[in-house]
């Protein structure tokens, strides 16, 4: 390790199958559908997850306002009513809004805070640091988590700036990695960490590793999927998650999570907040008729 550790192995609370859940919107995308999070929260806490990560990259999270993203907190926290764990996905582009959203989470109750490094801009290790401590600090002592996702990001959070936030920041408990392949992934099976897996693929040799949960955005349509694979993280049922992964990608993602959710039943429009787009009505059709395909076979 390129710095000395002046703390034990960490543990927080999060582990399992989490959803990377989606974010309801009125017609057109332009405000929260608040009335949706409970029908959710009921498919999500009745599927056997342990938790959900709100206003991550599946929940357009950096396409809200800081007060969009501080109700979207309050509404599935009191949804959830502490049958399932909430995750809240703080990051942001500037260190005032991430501090805002990291510390109204702490003050709502959710049991844990996630931050991306700001995207756009790409920081030097300096910087970085500064602004994740800031983000942990601002939540304290609610555990903190970073979100390793370079391809969103655009650039990786390197071990070193992880050590030294250890050593700064006792509520550091771990990270959410959503790099792909497994070579740009295993620089963080860091043992002093709890690790979650992104990518839904890499959930079996993450596990295989250490990882002590996944947070998947295809558990935000198929939540028992997801959950029997953490709950039995094969090489075969991870394949068999990935190719569903695929088939979902054809379309553009988020409206199709959501169109997969509204044909389950859930109350929520299938809207997105622009720049993404909703899909068209063949997308659609194509999108349901590839899951009632996958679903038949397995």
């Amino acid at each position: 390790m390129s710095a000395s550790l002046e703390f034990d192995r960490r543990s927080g609370p999060l582990a399992g199958a989490i959803a990377a859940a989606v974010t309801p919107f009125t017609p057109g995308g332009e405000e929260l559908d608040l009335t949706a999070v409970g029908p959710l929260v009921e498919l999500y806490a009745g599927s056997g997850l342990q938790g959900v990560m709100l206003g991550g990259s599946t929940g357009e999270g950096i396409l809200l306002s800081v007060a969009e993203r501080c109700q979207l907190t309050e509404a599935f926290k009191k949804a959830s009513n502490g049958r399932t764990k909430v995750v809240v996905h703080a990051g942001a582009q500037t260190t005032r809004d991430t501090r805002l959203i990291a510390a109204h989470a702490r003050d709502a109750g959710a049991d844990a805070v996630s931050v991306i490094a700001p995207p756009y801009f790409r920081l030097d290790n300096v910087a970085l640091l500064a602004h994740l401590v800031a983000a942990a600090e601002a939540c304290s002592p609610t555990p903190f988590y970073i979100y390793e996702f370079m391809d969103r990001s655009g650039y990786a959070v390197p071990v070193e700036v992880l050590e030294q936030l250890g050593n700064a920041c006792a509520n550091f408990m771990g990270l959410k990695v959503s790099d792909a392949p497994f070579e740009r992934f295993k620089p963080y099976l860091l043992p002093w960490l709890d690790i979650l897996v992104g990518p839904e693929s890499l959930i079996s040799v993450g596990f295989s590793h250490g990882a002590v949960g996944a947070v998947s955005a295809l558990a935000s349509a198929f939540p028992e999927l997801i959950a029997s694979l953490v709950a039995n993280p094969t090489e075969e049922n991870a394949e068999r998650v990935t190719q569903l992964r695929v088939l979902m990608e054809r379309q553009p993602l988020h409206a199709s999570l959501k169109a997969v959710l509204r044909d389950r039943g859930v109350p929520l429009n299938e809207d997105v907040r622009g720049p993404l787009r909703a899909l068209t009505e063949e997308e659609r059709a194509n999108v349901l008729e590839a899951v009632s395909r996958f679903q038949s076979q397995g």
